[in-house]
């Protein structure tokens, strides 16, 4: 019995019916949290055709998700992964909240507290699916306004970005933790006084749970190296009680990186594929080298994603994946 992640009523049963129980740690999980080369390939093609989804869904709610609720929001965007016929539903009940509902970490919608989505105000969503080649997980926080959000809004939203991308943007030796990556992902939110009380990221399965040991990026210190081939979530946020909530997801896959002869390093390789809403994004607090990470990883999702989408759709993500303070892509 691995005493890290069974419960002690299995213990109790077994010495109870005379078993004799070996405490010891799991053999099987981390070469399965290290992911092969066929998995890590079935990752990449589960986060296109997740991906999408997302953007069909994302300019729905840009076009008609004002005065929809929260629940028929999550109906909507599961319609759309399962216009695929490889989808086999969703990998955790969606995390749909607006406004306040945003705010609480794990909210669950129900009939009881089901929200409608207004104008003007932050979405929160986060979901994901499950594919016979790979499992997704992302969430977006998406401003419900035709202009920029408020100032109280994008400065921690900018600042849950600037989070998302240093530790995206990672480098690291091989053999460090996950405790020793996290506070990357928080050091933007500290320097204006601000954090978010969860765990920074979690392992993900291929087609198996999306919440996968025995890695983990979190304040909580887990003595698992992060290693090559493991899929991990990037997911920094803030949270203001009563107001809303901001969350920024993720998934990474840890790769080999160069380095010194005598030294072994790994940086982390975007699965995910959806643009950040700009409307929240303040990029006078962002530093060049962000600025272009975020206009890399929007035209990387712009190129991917486009063929794949109606008219209308493309002509979205198109707008959507604008350079920051650029001319749209395809623009003469």
């Amino acid at each position: 019995i691995d005493p890290a992640g069974t419960a002690i009523w299995f213990v109790q049963a077994l010495e109870a019916a005379g078993a004799t129980v070996a405490r010891g740690g799991d053999p099987c999980v981390v070469p399965k949290a290290r992911k092969n080369g066929v998995e890590q390939d079935g990752a990449r093609r589960a986060h296109l055709v997740d991906a999408i989804a997302l953007c069909r869904f994302l300019h729905w709610l840009d076009s008609e998700g004002v005065g929809r609720s929260e629940l028929a929001a999550a109906a909507r965007l599961d319609a759309f992964r399962a216009l695929s016929p490889d989808y086999r539903g969703e990998s955790f009940p969606a995390i749909s909240g607006s406004g306040p509902n945003g705010a609480v970490i794990h909210y669950r919608v129900t009939e009881a507290t089901d929200r409608t989505i207004g104008a003007d105000e932050v979405y929160l969503i986060d979901s994901g699916g499950q594919y016979p080649f790979g499992t997704t997980d992302v969430t977006r926080t998406i401003w419900t306004g035709r202009e920029p959000g408020p100032d109280a809004v994008r400065g921690p939203f900018t600042r849950v970005l600037q989070g998302h991308i240093a530790l995206a943007r990672a480098r690291f030796p091989a053999g460090t933790t996950g405790h020793a990556l996290d506070a990357l992902a928080r050091y933007a939110l500290w320097q204006a006084g601000m954090d978010y009380d969860h765990g920074t990221g979690h392992g993900v399965g291929s087609y198996l749970s999306v919440h996968e040991g025995p890695a983990s990026i979190s304040p909580v210190h887990r003595p698992v190296a992060v290693e090559d081939g493991m899929i991990l979530s990037d997911e920094p946020g803030y949270y203001r009680p009563g107001a809303f909530g901001i969350r920024l997801e993720n998934l990474l896959l840890a790769r080999p990186a160069a380095a010194e002869a005598n030294r072994s390093f790994l940086a982390f390789e975007t699965l995910t594929l959806a643009p950040f809403d700009r409307r929240l994004i303040d990029a006078g607090l962002l530093t060049p080298e962000e600025i272009a990470w975020i206009d890399a990883y929007h035209a990387r999702v712009h190129d991917a994603v486009a063929p794949h989408l109606g008219d209308a759709e493309a002509a979205w993500l198109r707008a959507a994946c604008t350079p920051l303070g650029g001319a749209p892509l395809g623009a003469a």
